[in-house]
């Protein structure tokens, strides 16, 4: 498949659970066009991150049915995805799964697009890659960050 969109992603937390943050980089394929989005939060995980930045990039696309590449190097998102243990997830109504409210999103949003995923091996010196990061970890840092309000009502249930 020929993409029109191509959308690196990376996710990062201090502790895990801790502060934390992703980083997603868009590109148009053939275009010199390129866009950068980045968000900390100050109680998450890497994985919610990892996930999170894929559906940022997505959720910013302005056209239906838009052929994407998502380029991770996170295992546990891509895998979800390209083995469909995600969608064996949901006809199981996401039970005993973390992050399913992010799983949920995800899905919401990738059965808009054309979404294909490729994983890379993280701090690797692509070029991407290393951005998303640099942008993660950024955002973890942020004097002020968002609330996963999500996580952390979660996290308090197991108290």
């Amino acid at each position: 498949m020929e993409y029109d969109v191509h959308i690196y992603t990376d996710g990062a937390a201090k502790g895990n659970p801790g502060n934390g943050g992703y980083g997603v980089v868009m590109e148009w394929v053939g275009k010199p066009y390129k866009k950068e989005f980045f968000e900390g939060f100050r109680k998450t995980t890497n994985n919610r991150m990892e996930l999170l930045a894929v559906i940022v990039g997505l959720e910013k696309l302005k056209y239906s049915d838009t052929k994407v590449l998502v380029i991770s190097d996170s295992k546990y998102v891509v895998d979800s995805v390209v083995k469909k243990w995600v969608l064996g997830w949901e006809k199981k109504g996401f039970a005993n799964r973390k992050n399913s409210d992010l799983w949920k999103r995800f899905l919401i949003i990738y059965r808009k697009h054309k979404v294909d995923f490729k994983w890379i091996k993280g701090h690797n010196n692509h070029k991407q890659n290393e951005r998303c990061d640099e942008l993660a970890v950024y955002a973890s840092a942020l004097p002020s960050v968002s609330i996963d309000a999500f996580y952390e009502r979660e996290e308090a249930k197991l108290l």
